[in-house]
């Protein structure tokens, strides 16, 4: 129920408070690899915290400030996408994602982020969708290109993470080219 096939036995469905014990097991399946450039393994370390986590999600939902949905490959909770930021009245929006290990190479982050993206133009107005990626995240950087978004430079140092600092582009996508793509 609810849910969006991506092809190949994939699907996004939203992810909700009661899906925390998938989805802490799921993190903890690619906890290290999706660990490398985003912060998700460090928030959800158990089931009180995958809980957590999720619900503030569905608190941005009802709020109509974000959302989050899950990629599943054949039934099973394997990455996601989501909307950390949404902001109806400026029309603005930030996209993100992750995935583990097992699934990756396959293009459904790519297939998942253009539904949701698609999502925040075409059903909530929203004008401008980014997407911020650490440098040497070459993956999640092809995947803002095969979307068809423009590099718009690159903030350094900007962000700490896990000790070091790091530098993250901004890439984006506007409604009037994302509607000719």
């Amino acid at each position: 129920m609810y849910s969006t096939p991506l092809g190949d036995g994939a699907e996004l469905r939203p992810l909700e408070p009661w899906h925390a014990r998938e989805f802490l097991d799921h993190i903890d399946r690619g906890r290290e690899f999706i660990g490398r450039y985003v912060g998700l393994p460090d928030l959800v370390t158990d089931l009180e915290s995958s809980r957590a986590y999720l619900q503030r999600y569905a608190d941005r939902t009802a709020a109509d400030t974000g959302r989050i949905c899950g990629i599943r490959l054949d039934g099973k909770l394997v990455g996601g996408v989501l909307l950390p930021q949404l902001d109806t009245s400026q029309g603005t929006a930030e996209a993100g994602c992750w995935l583990e290990p097992a699934a990756s190479g396959r293009g459904l982050v790519t297939r998942a982020a253009r539904v949701l993206i698609g999502w925040a133009f075409e059903e909530r107005g929203v004008h401008r969708v980014e997407w911020h990626v650490d440098t040497e995240n070459t993956a999640s950087i092809a995947v803002a290109r095969r979307l068809g978004m423009t590099r718009e430079g690159v903030m350094r140092g900007n962000f700490l993470y896990r000790g070091s600092r790091r530098d993250t582009e901004i890439w984006s996508v506007l409604a009037p080219e994302w509607k000719t793509a």
